[in-house]
């Protein structure tokens, strides 16, 4: 088996992340924030460590402020949902996941694409122009899901900062991948999934939170926070104004034993994972029965590869791929209908080849070459 779909969560796992949530099911197994035993301070002393292994690697100030969530699009939903109001206005990409979208259309809430060209990158110079006195957010995805672009978030946190609108990063697929310091984008919100480039398990993720974007977002859910537990209003104070009811423990264990290892290899994982980009798109510069989706450029790219087969279906193509050749591909349309439109993907979509911390030059080599035979 070659697994090339990294993007949709990284298989396998960093080193030691089924030990640790083994460990917390078999001999921790307690709730936290209610009790004092001894247990229940391990498991809580795990998750503040946690926030500060992720407060380290994102360049973030302030643990209190790592807002724990089932995922990124739980994060998402608490940004996008917990500071939007009837009658704002809010600017995206044309190359958004329906994580940001859906939300946004299931609020009624009033936006506008920045335009992107034929290879995913925004148009940052258009921004200015689509600004209106309502505009309350600014939602980026930070690296296609499509096709790898990354985008210029610096430029867009600058424009975010001179116009004091929120600016909110869908770190989905840049996590783990590319280094993002917090502070230095202008960072209101920072959205991550525990499971793909940062190496953990499933159902848990972050939302980091600048403190003036903390201090005006509502929770989406209330409940028992283990404080203040003489009152029935949510505590005032972060993390637990935004952490209702019991965490995912064994995700805090397993995310954590992961960062131990991300950090540990980050620099060699991302010189890794460009060179065998590098392999993979100069392999495909011979074939014509394929159309590579997005830029070559190394520099403005991750190991996320679209490729559209122009002589048969695309969908027959990822099929012909596990079945004959055991590699295991997404195609489809991604989650992310406007970003195939961009792309001019549309509706056919695409075979996508999403590189992740184990492959090898010999599985893109072998890769190649069932892509070579599918004429």
């Amino acid at each position: 088996m070659i697994y090339l779909d990294n993007g949709a969560t990284s298989f396998p796992k960093a080193p030691g992340v089924g030990e640790a949530m083994q460990y917390y099911v078999n001999q921790i197994g307690v709730n936290i924030n209610r009790s004092v035993y001894g247990p229940a301070q391990e498991a809580g002393l795990q998750t503040l460590t946690l926030r500060e292994q992720l407060c380290d690697f994102f360049c973030h100030d302030d643990p209190n402020r790592v807002i724990l969530t089932g995922g990124a699009t739980a994060a998402l939903n608490l940004a996008i949902k917990g500071s939007l109001k009837a009658g704002d206005h809010v600017l995206v990409s044309s190359m958004e996941h329906n994580a940001v979208m859906r939300p946004l259309v299931q609020m009624g809430i009033d936006f506008d694409r920045i335009p992107c060209d034929e290879e995913g990158f925004l148009q940052t110079e258009k921004i200015e122009g689509l600004l209106r006195p309502n505009t309350a957010l600014l939602v980026l995805c930070h690296c296609s899901n499509v096709c790898g672009s990354i985008q210029d978030a610096k430029r867009v946190g600058e424009l975010c900062k001179l116009h004091s609108i929120p600016f909110v990063l869908d770190a989905a697929q840049s996590a783990g991948h590319i280094p993002i310091d917090f502070q230095a984008l202008n960072l209101s919100a920072l959205a991550i999934p525990g499971h793909k480039g940062l190496l953990g398990p499933q159902g848990i993720g972050a939302l980091l939170l600048s403190k003036d974007f903390a201090r005006n977002l509502d929770p989406l859910i209330a409940g028992g926070t283990g404080s203040m537990s003489d009152s029935e209003e949510l505590p005032p104070y972060l993390p637990d104004r935004f952490e209702s009811g019991t965490p995912n423990l064994p995700g805090i264990y397993g995310w954590s034993a992961a960062m131990d290892y991300v950090n540990q290899t980050a620099e060699a994982r991302r010189e890794k994972e460009e060179a065998l980009t590098r392999l993979f798109i100069e392999g495909l510069s011979s074939m014509e029965h394929v159309r590579l989706v997005g830029t070559r450029d190394l520099r403005r790219r991750v190991g996320v590869i679209a490729l559209d087969f122009l002589h048969m279906d695309n969908a027959e193509a990822a099929d012909l791929l596990e079945q004959n050749h055991g590699i295991l591909t997404r195609c489809g349309l991604h989650c992310a209908p406007s970003a195939h439109k961009t792309l001019n993907t549309f509706p056919q979509g695409v075979v996508r080849f999403s590189l992740g911390h184990c492959n090898t030059e010999e599985e893109i080599r072998q890769t190649l070459q069932a892509i070579a035979s599918l004429k």
